[in-house]
């Protein structure tokens, strides 16, 4: 049963999620911390981080850790395959029909109305974030963060797996 739950919890968002791993992460989020229950928002947030934090597609890689964390090595095969299987089995049927019709103006102008609707639902999550990070380790401790994560990124130009790596660390020994 738990493997069934795992790959729904990754399929429907990889259904629903047009535009790829940053449009499904809000998806992903309502079904492991809403709807299974199997992490909290902290412990998503931590994923997510360190998922972001490593090259290549971020909901493969939350998919693999999440599912290990559930159900060990298969289901993070489970979970990863989950992912993946929405675009596998679209591809395949459709490939013709995405060459054909993939200069329109149209799909192109249903791709500029669906981008504003990530941009909500990544600001949603990142307030949801925030809030938590409020919270639990109060507003001195969550603007040090921030200043020192926009300072680090913006002006010096740190790469940000280094700044989350630092977060960590910083959490690990002061928090």
């Amino acid at each position: 049963m738990i493997y069934w739950q795992l790959f729904l919890a990754f399929f429907i968002p990889g259904i629903l999620g047009y535009g790829g791993g940053p449009a499904s992460i809000p998806l992903v989020e309502n079904e492991v911390v809403q709807n299974y229950e199997w992490m909290d928002v902290q412990e998503f947030s931590e994923v997510l981080a360190l998922g972001n934090s490593l090259p290549g597609p971020i909901a493969t890689k939350m998919a693999g850790y999440i599912g290990y964390e559930v159900a060990g090595v298969p289901g993070a095969l489970v979970a990863v395959f989950a992912t993946v299987a929405p675009s596998l089995i679209l591809m395949i049927m459709l490939l013709g029909l995405l060459f054909k019709y993939k200069d329109s103006p149209k799909v192109k102008r249903m791709t500029m109305y669906v981008r504003p609707v990530i941009a909500v639902l990544l600001g949603v999550m990142a307030w949801s974030f925030f809030k938590e990070s409020f919270e639990g380790i109060g507003w001195l401790q969550t603007a040090i963060l921030i200043v020192a994560g926009y300072v680090l990124m913006e002006r010096v130009k740190v790469h940000p797996a280094f700044v989350i790596a630092g977060a960590l660390a910083y959490g690990g020994f002061f928090l």
